[in-house]
Order: C-alpha cells, then structure tokens, then sequence
C-alpha cells in the first residue's frame, strides 16, 4: 500500500513552510463522491424547510467553532479583519439564499399551454452531486458562495479548496461534523489540480472559481462528460472618471476598492480612467490616499494591506510593473514589493503616463495597483473600458445619474456600479452575469444561484379528448410542434 502524499503549505506572513496536509488521491475522491451520492435523496426528498434548518444549525455550529476557524483562515491569509468577515457573511448567506429558493420553488399550479387541452406543471430536480473548486483568496465564503446554493437546491456537494490556503478545511469540517445530516452531504477533498480533475470525473455539475486558465482546463473537463460548468474567472474591471464626478469622494472610493483585500479580488478595479479636464487633481488626491494606507504588519489586528497570499502573485505584479515603467509609466506612489518578517507585500500603487500597449492595462494583476489614464470624451472612454478580455464588473463616476448611467450601458462588463466600485463584492441578490474571458453559465448571484443547481422538469398532464391515430396519421394535416 502506498504511502499518503503530503502537500507543504507556505505561511503568507512569514513566508515559511509550516503547514501539510494528506492529498486526496482519485480513489479517495470516488469514495467520498459515493458516500456523498447515498446521502443526496433523502436530502432532496425532506423537502426546503428540513434544509434551511440544517444550514441554520451550520451557522450556529461555525460560530461555536469561530475561535479556530478564525485562527486558520488568519494563517491562511495573513488577514484578521477580513477574516471575520468571512465568518460573518455565512449567515446573511443562509438567510438570503433561503428566501430565494422559497421564491423559486412555491408550489405552481397547471399552466396553459399552446395546445388546447393539455397543461403543464413545472418539477425541479437537484443535481445529486456538485463539485465545487475554490480559490485562495477568500477561502471560506468563495467556498460557501457556491456550496450553499447548491446545498439549499438539494444537491450533495464535494467541495475542492486551494491547496494555497487549505487551513480552514479542518474547522470547516468540524462545524459540519456538529450537524450530522449535514456531514452526510457535504464533503471536502483537498489537493492540488489531480484533485480537481479527480472529483470533476465525479460529479453532475461543477462550480469554478480562479483564473482563467485553470477555468478553461475545468470547463473542458466538464464538456468531455456533458456535465455543466459555471465558471467565475478573473477580471480587469475599468473605472470610469466622468468631469462631473466630486474629485475627492471619487479618489476615496477609487482607492478602497483597489486596495481592499490587497486588490486580491476579481472585482478590484485596475484600471482607472479620468477625464483630462480633472485628471490632475484626480490623480492628486488618489496618490495622496494612497500614501496613507498602511501594512497590517507587524500587528495584523492594524492597517488596511495584508501580505500577498500567493508567492507567484508577487511575480506577476513585479512583472506587470517593470513592463509599464520601461514603456514609460510614471511611478507616483509605490511600485515595490517589499519584504516584512518573511511575507511579500505589495504597498498602494498609482501610476500615470499608463497605456495599453502596458501588461498593467490588459492583464490582471491581482493587486492593489491603480494605473491612471486620461481620456478626452465619452467615446474614448467607453472604448478604452471595453478594450479587455474580460468583463466581470466596473464602475462610473459623475454628478449626473443619467449621464453616468448612459455609459455604463455601453460597458461590456456583467455589474456597473455608478459612483461606488466593487459593489458586487457586497451586494449579492442581483443577478448578473459575467461577460467575455470573466466567466461561463448562469449568474452565481440573485434567484439564479439556486436556479442553476436544479434540473427543469416539465410534466405534460392532458385534460381533454384523446389524441387518436386517425387525427394524425401520415394523411391528416400535422400540427408543429
């Protein structure tokens, strides 16, 4: 028998490798997958009231472990605030989640069809198993974003989460463990990529969320089984500076939605586009923001920037900035990665004299970098904005809704916000989707985050005269359906 194989884990504060855990293996993922399937139809079958009960005694089960479950996604992420966040959003989850499926799955009567006497009653049915494969970046609640919908569905889950930050799987499970139909349906597989491919080879349907390269890989995946895959990817959401917008209000908002979550967010803005007759004082006042955000270093209970999650993630932002300045961007605050106890961080950057032929204007990168470029109308900016391959979200900014709300119309991207930014990191009951390289399948937010766990199911019931052969032989007229 072989031996277990174990994967290092690196501690993002002190860049040590200090953590390891058992890899699931193909047959580990079959078994978990099998356990998970025989307990899916008793789930289903217990009806939506059983289901929000249990979740509810989830959320209960979470906080009594908060302690833990706190201390590992901390060590995780090397955040404490945001951490808590993680822990908090479950409940307003559970809660909305729960009135939507209400919403979606009330009884419906016989509906009228096309055809005279025949009527039709809708059925939902889950899908028995769903993968769902997480990132690092947040690792419970983009954990929780797509296991709780499908759970709430009827649906059993085998959840994947990065091999980055796989501390929390351990109190995770144990809050499931307290809730013992709960554990008969939920399931955690941890490993690197095998893994994934592994528990894809297993399930109905698979939810995504990372990079678009890894995205593409699973979306092939799932088609080679005919199974669906709704991928949420990455983005290089724009921001667009109208004349009208209040200079400083516009710069706060800018840059908290840059830098928050260290810009490690797929709906962080980056990249910032302002209208030449306010550029200068909009760059003015974004720079001197910027240079009031501090590292949450040494104390992580401080400051406003964590240490960057990913070791390669520095790499890319390295390079993204070294490419803009040889091509002639200005630095104006920033620009560095720097070195503290061991963990890489990255300071609030803002660079102007930017362009598109620079990786910072096109490529995602995954930090808190805000590139500043001017536009002389409306046209040019919507055209600079819609210059990606991506279209997750972005945002507008003038005095003027109407005005405001003209352009954001004419951005390619799934979720606009006018005068905010990242606003779909906390608005969640609006469903919307993502457009171009940003994602694949339903929106995982609004009704539709249930909505695309189950199966439709038409059930044809005919109350009139029946349909004899004679009526429509191959000799009488047919009625196309």
């Amino acid at each position: 028998m072989s031996q277990p194989k174990l994967q290092a884990v690196r501690n993002p504060r002190t860049g040590q490798v200090d953590y390891s855990f058992e890899v699931a293996a193909a047959d580990a993922v079959a078994r978990e997958a099998a356990r998970l399937r025989a307990g899916q139809p008793a789930w289903e079958s217990g009806g939506l009231a059983v289901r929000v009960a249990v979740l509810r005694r989830f959320v209960a089960a979470l906080a009594d472990r908060r302690k833990e479950l706190l201390e590992a996604l901390s060590v995780d992420t090397g955040r404490w605030r945001i951490a808590n966040v993680e822990i908090d959003s479950v409940a307003g989850m559970v809660e909305r989640l729960a009135g939507d499926a209400e919403r979606l799955f009330a009884p419906a009567g016989d509906a009228p069809t096309g055809f005279p006497g025949i009527v039709a009653t809708p059925q939902y049915v889950a899908y028995p198993l769903v993968g769902v494969i997480s990132p690092w970046n947040f690792p419970l609640i983009l954990s929780m974003i797509d296991s709780v919908p499908a759970l709430m569905a009827g649906c059993s889950v085998l959840l994947k989460p990065s091999e980055v930050t796989p501390r929390f799987a351990v109190p995770l499970l144990r809050a499931v463990a307290d809730v013992p139909e709960l554990a008969a349906v939920f399931g955690v597989a941890c490993g690197p990529g095998s893994t994934g491919e592994a528990v894809i080879e297993r399930v109905d349907a698979v939810a995504f969320t990372g990079s678009v390269r890894t995205g593409r890989r699973v979306a092939e995946a799932a088609a080679h089984r005919f199974i669906p895959a709704y991928l949420e990817l990455g983005g290089k959401d724009p921001a667009v500076v109208l004349p009208s917008a209040d200079v400083e209000r516009t710069a706060a908002t800018l840059l908290r939605a840059s830098v928050a979550a260290t810009g490690q967010a797929c709906q962080s803005l980056e990249r910032i586009y302002v209208h030449e007759r306010i550029h200068a004082a909009l760059l003015h006042a974004l720079t001197e923001g910027a240079r009031r955000v501090e590292f949450n270093y040494p104390d992580m209970h401080r400051g406003h920037i964590g240490p960057l999650i990913f070791a390669q993630q520095a790499t890319t932002i390295r390079e993204h900035l070294a490419d803009a300045v040889a091509k002639g961007a200005h630095v104006d605050c920033g620009g560095e990665i720097v070195e503290l106890g061991g963990g890489l961080y990255c300071p609030a950057t803002v660079l102007s004299k930017v362009d598109h032929t620079m990786r910072v204007m096109t490529e995602e990168t995954f930090g808190p970098v805000m590139p500043v470029m001017p536009f002389r109308d409306t046209d040019e900016a919507v055209r600079l904005a819609n210059d990606t391959v991506y279209g997750l979200s972005a945002s507008v900014f003038g005095a003027d809704r109407a005005e405001a709300e003209a352009v954001a119309r004419r951005i390619n991207a799934g979720a606009v916000a006018i005068n905010d930014g990242s606003v779909t990191a906390m608005v969640h009951d609006v469903e919307h989707d993502a457009f171009a390289f940003s994602g694949l399948g339903r929106s995982r937010m609004g009704p539709a985050g249930i909505g695309r766990y189950v199966r439709r199911k038409g059930i044809f019931v005919n109350q009139g005269c029946a349909l004899d052969l004679a009526a429509y032989g191959e000799g009488a007229p047919q009625h196309a359906g």
